[in-house]
């Protein structure tokens, strides 16, 4: 979600981070706290105290994370975005296929709600560059 689904929507305003979005059940917990070891990220909350990175750490509701050549936010739709069904952006994520890699993606009009629910000036800028494309 975010800047990557802009992009993938053609979005030409760039954020600078890469913000994820997973189930949050329980058994797909492993495979993600894999998945960020694996890159070797560091797992950090909120305040910026670094996180276990264990499967357990992925039981909050959000994670920041950082890598040598990314960071940015992993959320679950525990997180609350005013009183948007973020887990039903999920089934309506939308797919592409980047070196053979699927990429899920949020839909363009769930980033829109997304950008209006939190409603900074710069989300405000992007719904209505998104709304336009």
């Amino acid at each position: 979600m975010g800047q990557v689904a802009g992009i993938l929507h053609g979005s030409t305003e760039l954020t600078g981070d890469l913000d994820l979005l997973w189930s949050g059940r329980e058994p797909d917990a492993p495979a993600i706290a894999a998945g960020f070891a694996a890159a070797g990220a560091d797992l950090l909350d909120d305040d910026g105290a670094l996180l276990a990175g264990g499967a357990e750490t992925f039981r909050l509701p959000k994670v920041l994370f950082r890598t040598v050549s990314s960071a940015g936010d992993c959320c679950t739709p525990a997180l609350p975005w005013a009183d948007l069904d973020v887990e039903s952006f999920i089934a309506r994520a939308d797919t592409a296929t980047i070196d053979g890699v699927t990429v899920r993606y949020v839909s363009l009009s769930d980033l829109i709600a997304m950008c209006e629910a939190v409603g900074r000036p710069k989300d405000r800028r992007r719904a209505a560059e998104l709304r336009r494309l």
